[in-house]
């Protein structure tokens, strides 16, 4: 993959970022459902291209990153510094453990690590982007639970079993699933990412959605090639 992705309205940069841009960042960015957002927070942002995806739709927002990889860092702010956006975001070069007390957050969004008590990654900077444990979601669960506005919303996009999991034990960080995108590869496929949206009142049943990625094999579908028109050049 070429350094530089470029999009309609920005582009970025993510020659020094262990984690590329990847399906899963641009389906968050997306496909999450939100109203009037005051305040957006993105936590490991990485290249930032989630970040900037959501200045670009919600055009009266805030929006700020946080990443504790430094060289991912500096590279989202340069890419954060160099957009039509540059005065509506703002990175936080640390982990969200660190971050200082602000105000609240209407929304707060993860494209998380999410290779729960598995082998390690033998290149140590993929290994900090995409490894963690169940402690590291319970902060992350405490932390949205902490920085929320009364209506804000916790949005991650996670591997189905996971998502079961923080769906289970949400709720004793005094959050609770609201919603639910299934995401599938083809039509009829299994299940392989979940969008989980949480909130801070308990909800009588879960909103589910399904959405398809592929209409054939390397043909994508119709919904897929419209909640990325306003971003990519190719659709």
């Amino acid at each position: 993959m070429a350094s530089i992705f470029r999009f309609k309205e920005f582009e970025v940069d993510q020659s020094d970022c262990a984690m590329k841009i990847n399906t899963d960042g641009v389906l968050l960015a997306s496909l999450l459902e939100a109203g009037t957002l005051g305040r957006i927070l993105d936590i490991g942002t990485g290249t930032g291209v989630i970040a900037l995806m959501l200045a670009q739709r919600f055009a009266h927002s805030w929006v700020e990153a946080v990443e504790m990889d430094s060289l991912a860092a500096a590279m989202a702010d340069k890419n954060f510094r160099h957009s039509v956006f540059c005065e509506r975001l703002k990175l936080h070069a640390c982990a969200f453990q660190r971050m200082e007390m602000a105000e609240p957050y209407d929304l707060i969004v993860s494209n998380p690590p999410f290779y729960t008590d598995s082998l390690h990654n033998p290149d140590d900077r993929k290994k900090l982007a995409r490894h963690a444990d169940l402690d590291f979601f319970a902060e992350l669960l405490d932390f949205a639970s902490l920085r929320l506005s009364n209506q804000g919303k916790l949005i991650l996009i996670v591997p189905t079993t996971l998502a079961d999991i923080l769906m289970k034990i949400s709720a004793e960080h005094a959050l609770y699933c609201c919603a639910e995108v299934q995401i599938s590869s083809f039509e009829g496929g299994s299940v392989i990412r979940k969008i989980i949206t949480f909130e801070r009142k308990p909800v009588e049943s879960v909103a589910v959605r399904e959405f398809v990625i592929y209409a054939g094999k390397g043909i994508y579908s119709a919904a897929y090639r419209s909640v990325l028109a306003p971003y990519f050049l190719a659709f």
